[in-house]
């Protein structure tokens, strides 16, 4: 249920204490098949995603770019015994919505239906047609292949795009992290409808399946529903799902012609893992680097004083593996060397120094404060139930996670990024460069 502007302003400035706990209801099933359920029976509502480890894009075979993410898209695009057409009105019939998704490291499929249980088990024996038996249409995959390619050829003309590529292929190299950063017109192509079924057969199973529920049902209907959902998969997924280690990539600069006014900068490096020993002191000065907006430094420094940009900002995404860490912004060409001399001073002191206690206050306050609102939704909650099966996360990550912000000390937050960041080790991206 979705909270009121109001209860919504309210909500965050509540102490931590006050702060109701979301009561996860979470156990594995003898084929290995994890559940996560949260009820809510306010409103008559039930969603519910399907995720498999190992079957997104860091998975795609060499050379053969989005199998993960054709196979995943597929799924919904029609079953053995309904095509595009009829499926999608099958599910317009129920008043259901099943949908398909790929990530980096899994891919999902889901449903939201009405709890009334002749919607339900309708919307479940759909998604579990697509789960089981897609009819992976050889038209189907040519307009979506022939959509990709365009896409692909629409974004490289963009220069955000190719920052955004050449810093991925600098920082991760052959890792399979990188995979996003190789896509060509040419491994496009070379899927075929034999790749995409080997795919769903080989990783698409009930021992790698992570399922969130939020809704209005109890435990007992949630295990009838999953196994209605999951019945006809594989007992287990036969492909490697597990991620390398992220090998240190030599520190490069990229200075990319291209067309325009403008510059794109992209800085970063491999950085944080989900379980990382230093992820809350990362975080943290993360947001008062450059992760909090205006209350950031390089956005007080890049664009308050000296007006080089509109905007600037640091962001991490944790992964199983080293994650990106980066900064990224657009500035007029004759302003790139000031505004890179000034990020590297920026970046340097903040490293060298650690925050100031009212800069930590502050990012504390806004963490936590604005935490409550990433799952308010049944929606938003679905996604925080997946991250926390998907990474083996603890049942109380939605407490934990602002408790373990609160506790973070300037001194904890300056020693993570002298020991794991230096300027010098950053890869450097400018497209735009004159």
């Amino acid at each position: 249920m979705k909270f009121q502007p109001l209860i919504a302003a309210l909500i965050t400035l509540l102490p931590l204490s006050a702060q109701a706990a979301v009561d996860i209801q979470r156990w594995t099933t003898a084929e290995g098949t994890q559940i996560l359920l949260v009820e809510r029976h306010e409103n008559p509502i039930v969603d519910m995603e399907v995720n498999f480890k190992g079957a997104g894009s860091a998975f795609n075979p060499q050379g053969k770019s989005q199998v993960a993410e054709f196979t995943a898209a597929l799924l919904t695009d029609g079953t053995k015994t309904l095509d595009e057409e009829a499926f999608n009105e099958k599910t317009n019939d129920i008043a259901a919505n099943i949908s398909s998704d790929s990530g980096q490291e899994s891919a999902s499929a889901g449903l939201r239906s009405l709890s009334k249980s002749a919607n339900l088990k309708q919307a479940a024996k759909l998604l579990n047609q697509s789960l089981t038996a897609p009819r992976f249409d050889p038209a189907v995959f040519a307009r979506r292949q022939k959509q990709a390619i365009t896409a692909l050829q629409q974004m490289e003309t963009t220069p955000d795009f190719t920052a955004s590529r050449t810093f991925t292929q600098l920082a991760y190299g052959s890792h399979p992290y990188g995979n996003s950063a190789n896509v060509s017109v040419a491994s496009l192509n070379n899927v075929t409808l034999n790749d995409i079924r080997a795919f769903h057969q080989t990783r698409y199973g009930k021992d790698n399946a992570v399922v969130a529920i939020v809704g209005d049902i109890n435990r007992h209907q949630a295990e009838k529903l999953v196994r209605e959902t999951l019945h006809g998969l594989p007992a287990k997924a036969t492909a490697e799902r597990s991620i390398p280690p992220v090998e240190k990539q030599p520190a490069q600069r990229r200075d990319i012609p291209f067309a325009g006014e403008q510059a794109q900068v992209i800085i970063g490096m491999p950085l944080i893992k989900r379980h990382d020993p230093d992820y809350y002191a990362l975080v943290v000065g993360n947001y008062i680097l450059g992760g909090g907006g205006f209350d950031s430094r390089l956005m007080k420094v890049l664009r308050d004083k000296h007006g080089y940009t509109y905007g600037v900002y640091s962001s991490l995404e944790p992964a199983t593996e080293a994650g990106p860490f980066s900064i990224a912004f657009s500035t007029q060409k004759k302003n790139t060397r000031a505004a890179l001399a000034d990020t590297k001073a920026v970046v340097e002191q903040f490293i060298a120094e650690g925050p100031t206690e009212a800069e930590l206050q502050q990012a504390k306050d806004n963490i936590i404060g604005s935490f409550p609102l990433r799952y308010d939704s049944n929606a938003k909650l679905l996604n925080y139930l997946s991250l926390i099966g998907l990474n083996n996360l603890p049942d109380d990550y939605l407490e934990a996670y602002p408790q373990a912000v609160e506790k973070i000390t300037a001194e904890q937050v300056k020693d993570a990024w002298q020991r794991r960041v230096k300027f010098d080790d950053l890869q450097i991206v400018v497209v735009g460069a004159q």
